[in-house]
Formats: structure tokens, C-alpha cells, sequence
């Protein structure tokens, strides 16, 4: 879908005196600055009419700007066409694109670092004024390439009407590995036929499979991938035992459904009282909060050697293929979006944490906190996150890692197999990079 923001110029003429004026302001428009900017509307929350709504404001207050804001579709569908506008020569000036994109775009050769945009001092300091474990994704080789916007961790979502019919306390949800199968074994509930009726748990393995495995690789004190982006761990013994904990949930343990797990279904699971428990990002946080028919609770997610998980979403990127002016354009645009009042405002919208610990202390924010004191959790979180999983080609080494999690899940292949079969692959694809 497709919006075009632009300042009404007949309208704002109308309120001149004389064709003199008229005119000037014609000539001024014609010189604006023309922006396209490309953003992944397929996300949770209120995200289209969130974007829309900024985009329109910073319009009004800037004239001399346009934004032909191009609604995308979903992560992979706004990478897929940023990287063919970009090989046509014809690439937009700024797009929202998932923080592990980030080496993919430097390869193409793609996008700024926002060092050789920023102009002084008080640039720097706003660049410096986003929560650390987001800026993991969003640095490499000394220089900034992506700013936090979109972003996210996964949380642990839990029906506290349920924990009460299984004799759990509703305001306490497991605190690691051994208490989420006993409170699943608890929760999974079963008919007369011995058909299950309500899961435990529900860990989805579509969509972004690797992203909430990776939740429990932190926790079990491993990191998939160096900072580098050319060298993976998917053989570690220690991630082999989370690939192994995650099998045994349905296969052993029987608190999870077996199989595939979707993405998207999940949260419609959680609301039909499929599953107990669910792990999902925080950006379906105002999508639970508007939908979930019952009080419902949110949590780090549970512990093993230590508590953790990955930060993930999208960050702004500038584009290389841009005049001076549009890069300005782009990078004052993106410091007005990212400021305190804009990153709450689409905090309190979506669910996605708000980036910058400033943005937390607006009234609107704390507002919000102390009437949803759940928005606080992902946001804490942030202490224990480590980066998402972003190497050189990325979409490869993922997907080689999504599919030894799937043959896993799907009893194809036991987990070391699986893992010690995906680390030579990827040790073939990014042994050029090293």
C-alpha cells in the first residue's frame, strides 16, 4: 500500500494575500526535498496508522519536505524490494529494515554510516543516547550504520486465569528451564479422549525460529554468532543442549504442541485459551492487552545459567544512492521520529520498546508504565539481552540455522546432527568473510 505525505500547498496558499505570494510558494515547493521512505507495515501493533500518522506530522512542521512513505509488507518482503530498488539504481532514501540486515546492506554497499552524515556534537550525543543493547545491531567496525526504531525483545506472555485453575500463583511465572515444564505439566490440560485441550506452552518455530531458540541459547550462556558477523556457534555443546530442551517440551516433557509452531497463529492461540503460556515478541504487546479475554501476565523470559534474550526489529538505515540534501533530509527526519515524545508515543502505539531511556521519562510514558506496568518488562529485559543473530549473508546462514531447528522439531534429525550439519555450512559461506 502506498501513501503519499505532502504539505497542501493550495491550501496554505489560500491563506496568503495576492498572486505574488502564490507564486513564491510554488517556487518553494518545487524545491523541496522529495523522500521515499520504505517501512515493514506487517508487524504487530498498531504500526500503519502509527507511521502514518508521525510521517504526517513531521510533514506539516517541515514544507519543505516530502515523504512518499511505501508500505512494504513484512520484514522479508521490505528487504527483498529495498535490495532490487537498490541493484536497479533506484533505492529509497531511507527504509526501516531488520537490524541484522545491517551486513547485507554494507556488502551491497548500500547504505551511510550515520557518522559521515551527523554534522556536530549534538548529533553524537544522539547518537549516543539509545539503549546499548540496541546499538549492538546497529554498529560495526567503529561506525553507526542503523538507528533503533522497531525494536523488540521476546517476553513471556501467561494467563493468569489459567495458573489459578492449575493451583499456580497468577503473579508469579516460571523463573527458569526446570519451573516452565513443571508449571506446563500443570497447565496442559486433556479431555476424556486424552486429547489436549490446552498446552503449557507454545514457543513458536515459524516464522523466526532462530530468533526465539536464541532465547534459549542466551540463557543457557552462548552466543550464536561474533561481532564480526563471519564465525557461528551452531555446534557448541551448550546450544545443542537448548536445541535439545526445546525438543524435549513436546516430545518428553509434553507441555508444547509437537511439531511446527506458527508464528502467526500464536497469539490467536493464546486468546483461545490454546496455551497457557506463550513466548512472543513485545511488539504484540497492545495486541494482547486489546484482545486477550482474561488478565493475563508478562515476563522476562525463564532462566537457566543465566537470564537473557535477544533484542531483535528494525532499525532506520540511510541510503548511499542519495543527494546531500535528502541525506539531511532523511537524518532529520529520523532524529525527530527517534526523539523522546515520538519514541513514546509509538512505544504506548505497538508494544515495541521505546529505544532510549529518555523516551521513558516523558509524562506520556509514565503515564502509560503506571497504568500498564506490563510495557516495563522487555524494557528491563534490555540488561540481560545480548545481540539478534546477524552475521554476512545473513538470509543464508539463518535459514541453514531454521532449517536444522525445524529437522530437529520434526524428529528429521537429532539435534547434534542437525546443528553440527548447519555450522559446516555456514563455516563454507563466511570462511570467505574471515
Amino acid at each position: 500500500m502506498r501513501s503519499k505525505v505532502t504539505m497542501s500547498i493550495l491550501k496554505k496558499a489560500g491563506m496568503l494575500a495576492g498572486a505574488a505570494a502564490l507564486g513564491a510558494m510554488l517556487s518553494t515547493s518545487a524545491q523541496a526535498v522529495e523522500l521515499q521512505f520504505f517501512f515493514p507495515v506487517a508487524v504487530g501493533g498498531k504500526a500503519a496508522q502509527t507511521i502514518e500518522d508521525l510521517t504526517n506530522d513531521y510533514v506539516k512542521a517541515n514544507p519543505d519536505v516530502t515523504i512518499d512513505a511505501v508500505y512494504a509488507g513484512s520484514y522479508q518482503d521490505t528487504i527483498t524490494k529495498t535490495l532490487t530498488a537498490v541493484r536497479g539504481g533506484t533505492p529509497p532514501q531511507l527504509s526501516v529494515i531488520l537490524s541484522v540486515d545491517m551486513f547485507t546492506l554494507i556488502e551491497e554497499d548500500a547504505i551511510v554510516a550515520f557518522e559521515d552524515v551527523i554534522e556536530d556534537g549534538a548529533d553524537q550525543a544522539w547518537l549516543d543516547a539509545f539503549y546499548p543493547a540496541f546499538m549492538d545491531n546497529s554498529t560495526t567496525g567503529g561506525k553507526t550504520y542503523g538507528i533503533p526504531f522497531q525494536r523488540s525483545t521476546p517476553v513471556l506472555y501467561w494467563n493468569k486465569e489459567a495458573f489459578a485453575e492449575a493451583g499456580l500463583d497468577p503473579e508469579t511465572p516460571p523463573a527458569n528451564w526446570e519451573e516452565q515444564v513443571e508449571f506446563g505439566k500443570k497447565l496442559t490440560k486433556r479431555d476424556a479422549d486424552g486429547n489436549v485441550t490446552q498446552w503449557g506452552v507454545r514457543i513458536p518455530s515459524s516464522g523466526f525460529p532462530y530468533w526465539l531458540f536464541q532465547g534459549l541459547t542466551t540463557q543457557n550462556d552462548v552466543i550464536l554468532a561474533n561481532d564480526a558477523g563471519n564465525e557461528t556457534n551452531f555446534d557448541d555443546p551448550k546450544v545443542i543442549e537448548a536445541l535439545q530442551y526445546l525438543v524435549d517440551l513436546s516430545t518428553k516433557h509434553e507441555v508444547m504442541q509437537p511439531g511446527i509452531i506458527e508464528w502467526g497463529a500464536t497469539p490467536k492461540a493464546f486468546f483461545e485459551g490454546q496455551t497457557a503460556m506463550m513466548w512472543t515478541t513485545t511488539g504484540n504487546l497492545t495486541n494482547v492487552r486489546e484482545n486477550a479475554p482474561f488478565d493475563f501476565g508478562v515476563g522476562m523470559l525463564p532462566a537457566k545459567v543465566r537470564p537473557g534474550a535477544p533484542t531483535g526489529g528494525g532499525n532506520f538505515y540511510i541510503f548511499k544512492d542519495s543527494t546531500d540534501a535528502q541525506q539531511k533530509a532523511s537524518l532529520d527526519f529520523i532524529k525527530w521520529i527517534s526523539a523522546p515524545e515520538q519514541a513514546a508515543r509509538w512505544s504506548i502505539a505497538t508494544g515495541y520498546v521505546a529505544p532510549r531511556p529518555d523516551a521513558w521519562e516523558t509524562p506520556a510514558m509514565k503515564e502509560y508504565v503506571e497504568g500498564f506496568p506490563q510495557a516495563k518488562v522487555a524494557r528491563d529485559q534490555l540488561e540481560y539481552a545480548v545481540a539478534e543473530l546477524a552475521t554476512y549473508q545473513n538470509q543464508r546462514i539463518t535459514t541453514i540455522l531454521n532449517d536444522a531447528l525445524e529437522a530437529a522439531i520434526t524428529g528429521q534429525k537429532d539435534p547434534k546432527t542437525a546443528l553440527d550439519e548447519a555450522q559446516a555450512q555456514a563455516d563454507r559461506i563466511l570462511s570467505a568473510y574471515r
